[in-house]
């Protein structure tokens, strides 16, 4: 199975069934900047759980994943990808590959869970600085080589 790449807005996935919208967070609680804004122009929830998952501190670390449900057949997978979120002192940037590998395993299980398809934007890419060549390889043995529909949104 490949990933299938479209023109579109990652926040209105495509096709019938259960649907899970993945994108990257960071691991100090920060919400305000990139495809977070346009997750909470459509649906308070996202935000307000991670929030509250950050001050619970349970679990909240890199490579985990909370999934919120946002209608009836549409997840959204908060996914702990980035540490902190400027350059490091070495001038790294904040996308942290092995914990989006981590998660997107989290989500690999839930979607067959749920028979769902998994969409996103080009996750870590933008604030988070990561290189779609190093990100793209993780996607397809994490989810396509699991045999599970994966599509990527080019705003």
């Amino acid at each position: 199975m490949e990933i299938q790449y479209i023109k579109g807005d990652a926040t209105q996935p495509q096709g019938g069934g259960n649907k899970i919208i993945v994108h990257i967070c960071n691991d100090i609680g920060g919400w305000g900047k990139g495809f977070v804004m346009a997750l909470s122009n459509r649906w308070p929830e996202p935000e307000a759980q991670y929030r509250a998952w950050h001050k619970s501190g349970e679990g909240f670390r890199l490579g985990r994943v909370q999934f919120v449900e946002v209608s009836g057949n549409i997840f959204v997978a908060n996914l702990i990808g980035q540490h902190k979120i400027r350059k490091d002192e070495d001038g790294n940037p904040p996308i942290r590959y092995e914990a989006i590998k981590e998660g997107l395993q989290e989500v690999a299980d839930k979607a067959s869970e749920l028979n769902a398809s998994v969409h996103m934007p080009r996750i870590g890419c933008g604030l988070a600085g990561g290189k779609w060549e190093e990100i793209e390889p993780i996607i397809k043995e994490q989810l396509t080589e699991q045999n599970i529909s994966t599509t990527v949104y080019d705003f």
